[in-house]
């Protein structure tokens, strides 16, 4: 079945998630000094939980279907939930909203790396191309526009951290691509996409609980320092990029598909400098722009179907 055309619904769809994830980044900026970035991660969650528990609770009722799936969930929620957030949260300590999204929009690389890797899905020589140049994006952004700061191996700590991130996202984006025989067919459980995400989230909370106990143990610093605009902080993380952009991404993408999306995707970066430089004073620099340009080029050439 051929994608649909790109109607101004689906454009609408395919523009929030970025323009959600972006203040995502945003918000986990303006979250530094006053909550524990791990725990922001475990609250955002909890919250999106009870939030999507009237909506998907039947799948938790599921016990037997869990039973015999529980390491394919676990790892979904130790990826997408635990890990993917958390390491976001505590980049955000040393590096920009905009490095951040920027570093992240080198996800086709990652993809198409993994696919041959784990699952003998071998790139073109247009997608390996498109690659590069989403890489070479990155490798602008991390050496500050200075490409001898790369020869220097100095990276931002928040830049490696983001790194691992992706590394994470990629993996779970794979283990949601191509599940195991059990999540199949016939043997696929009858849970809709509330029900999916909630059983996600619920080892995804196991994973970050732990993560954030941790942290409360080894950096008791970084304490909760409750405020009228941290609830406002938790709720916005907990319903926007959470709940919102996922449900409006799977629509938009289940329409028009991947090739189409992922270009509004990586307009991340883009909402991402704009609301830097309007409520954090980061204003972007030239190797931002540049660095946009070659990840945009990139997935283009990625995308583009063979002729």
């Amino acid at each position: 079945m051929s994608a649909a055309a790109l109607t101004p619904r689906l454009a609408l769809l395919l523009l929030l998630p970025p323009l959600l994830w972006a203040g995502n980044a945003i918000v986990g900026r303006l979250a530094v000094g006053q909550v524990p970035p791990v725990g922001l991660n475990f609250a955002r969650w909890a919250l999106a939980f009870a939030l999507l528990w009237p909506l998907g609770r039947a799948a938790l009722a599921d016990r037997a279907a869990i039973a015999e799936r529980w390491p394919y969930l676990a790892a979904l929620g130790l990826l997408g939930m635990g890990s993917y957030n958390a390491l976001q949260y505590l980049a955000l300590h040393t590096s920009t909203p905009l490095n951040v999204t920027l570093i992240a929009a080198s996800m086709p690389a990652w993809m198409l790396g993994f696919g041959a890797l784990l699952y003998r899905v071998h790139p073109s020589g247009r997608e390996l191309l498109g690659a590069a140049c989403s890489l070479a994006g990155v490798a602008l952004v991390v050496a500050r526009g200075e490409p001898a700061r790369l020869a220097e191996l100095r990276f931002v700590a928040g830049d490696l951290l983001m790194l691992l991130a992706v590394v994470c996202w990629a993996l779970y984006s794979w283990l949601l691509a191509r599940p195991p025989a059990h999540m199949q067919g016939d043997r696929r459980p009858g849970w809709d996409w509330a029900g999916m995400l909630l059983v996600q989230i619920a080892f995804g909370l196991g994973w970050s609980g732990l993560a954030a106990g941790v942290e409360a143990v080894a950096a008791p610093e970084l304490a909760w320092h409750w405020s009228p605009g941290v609830l406002a902080l938790l709720a916005y993380v907990a319903i926007g990029p959470s709940l919102v952009a996922y449900r409006c991404w799977g629509l938009g993408v289940a329409t028009v598909g991947p090739a189409v999306a992922a270009f509004f995707s990586n307009l991340t970066p883009v909402f991402a400098g704009v609301m830097s430089a309007a409520l954090l004073g980061e204003p972007p620099h030239w190797y931002h722009g540049v660095a946009f340009a070659l990840i945009l080029a990139g997935i283009w050439l990625s995308s583009r179907r063979r002729g």
